[in-house]
């Protein structure tokens, strides 16, 4: 048998083998964006009560340093009592702005409420390339709501800004730069995403990885598959060839 009658067989075999690749390298490259997320996680936040918020914040820049983390507080559904715990290396400020209108704690009438809390590092020092930290605030009372979100800037030493600010509306795609949302529902006692402690690498970014993982090492399972059949043919057709 001629070679050349091996052709055909052989082309449809490496176009396939090269699509379903270039798929396996989307997933891939898919899973980094999708788990970088600033996110604000709490164990202990419950309407009405008082507790511990985590702001994780990875660096996505391969290039820059993470050096300043900015977080607006919602003054429709003050936090009357905001307390910021300190970061080894990074300086932090709280701005208070007049409320919409007035709220009684404790039988005391609030006009003003912390609007704004900034974390800024150092000279020398904030989150490097493949890192990520977390800043802590304690506070409360917590509005009655189900959640909360908190808008934030995520500043880099390059001078360029990642805008936490875009809502995530169910039934439609996550938006690229999602706005950190705490849940204060009964039975969440933190948000979606896991809360790691100190500094780490952004490898460790929650549990999601995990199916994302499984997933691609079935496509790639599937792609050695496919490889072992093309292989098992074409060595078949050249032992029965004349």
């Amino acid at each position: 048998m001629s070679l050349s009658l091996l052709r055909p067989v052989r082309r449809p075999a490496v176009v396939l083998l090269a699509a379903l690749l270039a798929w396996a390298g989307l997933l891939v490259a898919g899973t980094g964006v999708a788990s970088a997320h600033v996110t604000v996680s709490s164990g202990d936040a419950a309407p009405g009560g008082y507790g511990k918020l985590t702001f994780r914040v990875p660096n996505e820049s391969d290039t820059a340093s993470t050096v300043g983390l900015r977080v607006q507080v919602p003054t429709d559904t003050p936090l009357t009592s905001l307390r910021a715990q300190p970061v080894p290396g990074w300086t932090v400020s709280l701005t208070e702005a007049q409320l919409p209108e007035p709220v009684e704690v404790h039988g005391e009438p609030v006009e003003q409420a912390v609007s704004v809390v900034e974390f800024r590092a150092e000279e020398g020092q904030g989150i490097a390339p493949g890192q990520f930290q977390e800043f802590a605030l304690s506070g409360g009372p917590f509005p009655e709501t189900d959640e909360l979100t908190f808008n934030a800037v995520q500043i880099y030493s390059d001078g360029t800004e990642a805008a936490w600010i875009e809502p995530t509306v169910d039934g439609q795609p996550e938006p690229r730069y999602p706005a950190p949302v705490l849940s204060l529902a009964e039975d969440a006692g933190t948000s979606t995403d896991t809360v790691a402690t100190t500094t780490g690498t952004a490898a460790d970014e929650g549990g999601s990885g995990t199916a994302v993982t499984a997933l691609v090492l079935a496509v790639l399972g599937l792609l050695a598959g496919l490889g072992g059949l093309y292989l098992g043919l074409t060595a078949r057709r050249r032992t029965v060839a004349p």
